[in-house]
């Protein structure tokens, strides 16, 4: 038995001239090229390019000079991407904030977002400035906490007396009569 890497030096022993070489590699491409086409025509033949999305539909974009940003400014098109300002983007931010806490049920998940809220803030004003300026302070924890808990008794409260209305509403009709 011979090892196979004298093997291998025994076959590939001469070398190969540049234009054999590039002869080998353009086969190599006729090969290729024909290999995708068969490929193309038997799916075609299956049936797997029938009511693909956007069939028979104009290329979008195609009349518009080329833009190399072009896939960024479809991106922010599709997802809907709104980018702002950072000291826009904190304003609107702290006039949703009551919002955002009212969906925490439990204080120790307001108190994060205040924390995170206020931690955005403060970089904000450390950082470079950037867009208008930045008019938002951060919130006073305990003061914004105290509110959330007063708005959340009261629909706690709301919620109690619907349940009851709601309750005598539902009363048997055997029950109706007391």
């Amino acid at each position: 038995m011979t090892d196979p890497d004298e093997e291998f030096t025994e076959v590939h022993a001469e070398p190969i001239n540049e234009a054999e070489s590039r002869a080998a590699a353009a086969d190599r491409m006729r090969q290729q090229r024909l290999y995708v086409e068969e490929v193309v025509r038997q799916g075609i033949a299956r049936g797997e390019f029938d009511n693909l999305p956007g069939a028979g539909k104009p290329i979008k974009n195609l009349d518009r000079d080329h833009d190399p940003d072009w896939w960024i400014k479809q991106l922010v098109e599709r997802e809907q991407i709104v980018v702002l300002p950072r000291s826009v983007q904190l304003r609107k931010d702290d006039a949703e904030l009551d919002d955002l806490l009212d969906t925490q049920t439990t204080e120790d998940g307001a108190r994060r977002i205040v924390e995170e809220f206020n931690e955005r803030v403060i970089a904000a004003r450390y950082g470079a400035p950037e867009g208008p300026p930045l008019i938002t302070m951060p919130r006073d924890v305990d003061a914004t906490l105290a509110a959330w808990r007063e708005r959340r008794a009261a629909r706690v409260e709301a919620a109690r007396s619907r349940r009851a209305t709601t309750q005598e509403k539902k009363r048997r009709w055997w029950q109706r009569r007391r």
